[in-house]
């Protein structure tokens, strides 16, 4: 009989999870939930939230710099690595060089293999709109869960890599305290210089791992190219992080604690979850906000928030929680 009921609420959480994975390949629902995490930031702050979409936002552009669309796609591994390692050395007494070294050396755990993946699929994802609206109806745009094991590989390649150039950045603290190792990795989050370092080694360390010639990260064009995008699909994608953060944290819960997707939202819903799983989705909605912002712009990194989750204040915490609490309001009605 258990045997039984426990293959029905596998077959439920499937079904849930399918359902949620339509969504998000829905250009109609992106911008639905976008809209409504724009309204849920100005409601927390106290404001009436201006129109969404101004007049002349369907055919207005924005110009940017190619340099900084190149290095802002390839640091989604850095950011879910660096987000990662804080819930894992919160979870225990390790600091992050000593997981780093554990993951350079392949001995992780595979429920930190698990939860490291989650949080790359989840900054991938969050950057993948601004490259273009259209990127979110491929079919490998799709519940963690349901990746082939060659796409699952490919995120954790990219967490080794980040991992490999950050032991080396961290090697000046590597016997000092938790908070000074903390306080680098701020340090490197908030650096430019750092930023393009790292990018140029995930993108790099990406071809290689496909076995594809390696060109130059950025050609000297490069530094002064810009690329035309389209103001709207750049606020929809702004505004599509606590979307990303709240999928991949259910798929992320659903699969460790065989619980349904919809209860999870319930609980986030009627304020009853765990003080622990809040916790966690809080991480993966500061990882993919993370992962927003170099695509705004690079300058953006050397912002005071923009630090390890370790330093984020009560308030700072919140602003994401109310993102995270707008869509699963959104995606419940959906299931």
């Amino acid at each position: 009989m258990k045997k039984d009921d426990d293959n029905r609420q596998q077959q439920q959480i499937h079904r849930e999870l399918s359902a949620i994975d339509s969504l998000l390949r829905n250009k109609e629902f992106a911008f639905a939930i976008a809209k409504a995490e724009h309204n849920a930031y100005y409601a927390n702050i106290g404001a009436t939230p201006p129109p969404f979409l101004e007049s002349g936002d369907d055919t207005a552009k924005v110009i940017i710099t190619r340099k900084d669309e190149k290095i802002a796609i390839n640091l989604a591994g850095f950011y879910a690595l660096e987000c990662g390692l804080g819930a894992l050395c919160a979870q225990s007494d390790q600091k992050p060089t000593d997981m780093l070294q554990a993951i350079i050396n392949n001995k992780v755990d595979s429920a930190t293999f698990l939860l490291l993946n989650r949080f790359a699929n989840a900054t991938w994802k969050a950057g993948q709109p601004f490259q273009g609206l259209d990127r979110i109806e491929r079919s490998v745009f799709t519940m963690a869960s349901f990746l082939p094991k060659d796409e699952v590989q490919k995120d954790y390649d990219q967490i080794q890599a980040a991992a490999e150039k950050l032991q080396i950045a961290m090697q000046d603290v590597r016997n000092g305290s938790l908070n000074d190792q903390m306080s680098k990795l701020r340090s490197l989050l908030q650096s430019e210089s750092f930023a393009a370092e790292i990018a140029s080694h995930l993108d790099a360390s990406y071809y290689k791992g496909q076995q594809k010639p390696v060109h130059p990260f950025l050609s000297p064009e490069d530094e002064t190219a810009t690329v035309t995008k389209s103001v709207k699909e750049q606020k929809i994608a702004t505004n599509l992080a606590g979307f990303y953060a709240l999928t991949c944290g259910l798929d992320y819960l659903a699969t460790t604690q065989q619980k349904l997707p919809s209860d999870i939202l319930e609980s986030i819903n009627n304020n009853t979850i765990g003080q622990k799983d809040k916790q966690l989705l809080n991480r993966f909605a500061n990882a993919t906000w993370r992962a927003v912002q170099p695509f705004r712009g690079l300058n953006r990194i050397t912002c005071n928030t923009f630090a390890p989750f370790y330093f984020l204040t009560e308030a700072d915490i919140e602003k994401d929680w109310v993102q995270v609490k707008a869509v699963a309001v959104e995606v419940r009605r959906r299931l």
